[in-house]
């Protein structure tokens, strides 16, 4: 009976996640037959929670809508992945850190006492890492505003400093994007027919309009994929000892994708870029252009040049010795000489220089 009861719950807090699942699903879910999972969707039943059947493709059960969840029903998987994200959330919005504590020692008052025990032992303590390259956490107030909006699809006014001059944009807020510990919102802006992917740091709401908007397919059909590969998203370049930029042979959205946070793209022609990001040495800062694996050219500063020399000397000093230790330790021979080069003209794809 105990086993029985405890999978029902399970099965209570896996409808409580919204989605429509089939029997199938539900049975791999709890490791039951497709029988035991519909005895247990009608013990739900019988105690009073309202469980659909939706029928055609995509079908399945469901929670219904009116149904109200018991407070905090946790499985042992589910009380350990609370206290482990509550307690290695990014430091994206002021005060996440003490609310997150606050909002652990709540759960964990209100969970059973064995789903408890599983959490106890998970101190964690989460410590930065400089090369993660975080902005400054922003007001949670603006993401409860916005991300209102989004849920009621109204369409929103604010005050933008994202671009050369502050602006007032009408926008159809569709989502909100966490990226390299900033907070971006993807919009649709009707005055110019086009979508924006916008710093949220970077805006400020004015009052509720009121009025709603259908929401329409996002670019790439993801908002994340959209905020990653789109340049220009409001990113200005981060405050680092050494900072520099370079024209790097690849297109901009491609370079906008993998660049570090606090690092900025500007369009140059379809094919090339200008990438401008700092790190905590010069030597680093050249390091990370070369993570592109692409041409770059007119490299500012001076000492970013010069870092890259440096690189390049003591890479060849490098391979040299090495040679030198493997010819000495009968490894490998003296080879014949090179082959002539290719007559094709075009430099090897993804030479650095």
């Amino acid at each position: 009976m105990a086993v029985t009861s405890a999978r029902t719950l399970r099965l209570l807090s896996i409808f409580g996640i919204g989605a429509t699942l089939t029997a199938g699903e539900l049975a791999q879910r709890l490791g039951v037959s497709l029988r035991t999972v519909r005895r247990d969707i009608d013990t739900l039943r019988e105690l009073g929670y309202e469980i659909e059947a939706v029928r055609g493709a995509g079908g399945g059960y469901r929670l219904g809508p009116a149904t109200r969840l018991p407070p905090v029903v946790f499985d042992e998987d589910q009380a350990v992945a609370a206290a482990v994200a509550l307690q290695t959330v990014p430091t994206v919005l002021s005060g996440i850190r003490e609310n997150a504590a606050r909002a652990l020692a709540t759960l964990q008052q209100a969970m059973p006492a064995r789903s408890r025990i599983r959490t106890e032992p998970f101190t964690v303590s989460a410590a930065r890492n400089y090369w993660e390259f975080p902005a400054a956490p922003i007001d949670a107030e603006i993401i409860r505003v916005i991300g209102g909006a989004i849920s009621r699809q109204h369409i929103v006014r604010v005050d933008y400093t994202g671009e050369d001059e502050p602006t007032t944009l009408t926008l159809e807020p569709h989502d909100l994007v966490v990226w390299a510990a900033r907070w971006y919102l993807v919009a649709f802006e009707p005055d110019a027919s086009r979508w924006r992917a916008m710093r949220v740091d970077r805006l400020e709401p004015r009052m509720p309009t009121g009025r709603t908007f259908d929401r329409r397919d996002v670019p790439h059909g993801d908002p994340a994929a959209f905020v990653m590969s789109t340049y220009d998203r409001g990113d200005t370049p981060a405050e680092w000892p050494c900072r520099g930029s370079a024209l790097v042979a690849l297109p901009a959205p491609v370079v906008a994708r993998f660049a570090p946070g606090g690092s900025t793209v500007e369009h140059d022609t379809d094919s090339s870029c200008r990438l401008t990001l700092g790190a905590w040495s010069w030597a680093g800062l050249a390091g990370l252009l070369l993570t592109f694996d692409a041409d770059i050219t007119d490299i500012e500063p001076a000492e970013l040049r010069q870092a890259l020399r440096s690189l390049r000397t003591r890479i060849d000093e490098g391979l040299r010795c090495a040679g030198q230790h493997a010819w000495r330790s009968g490894r490998t021979r003296p080879g014949p000489p090179a082959a002539a080069p290719s007559a094709d003209p075009r430099p090897p794809a993804g030479r650095s220089r």
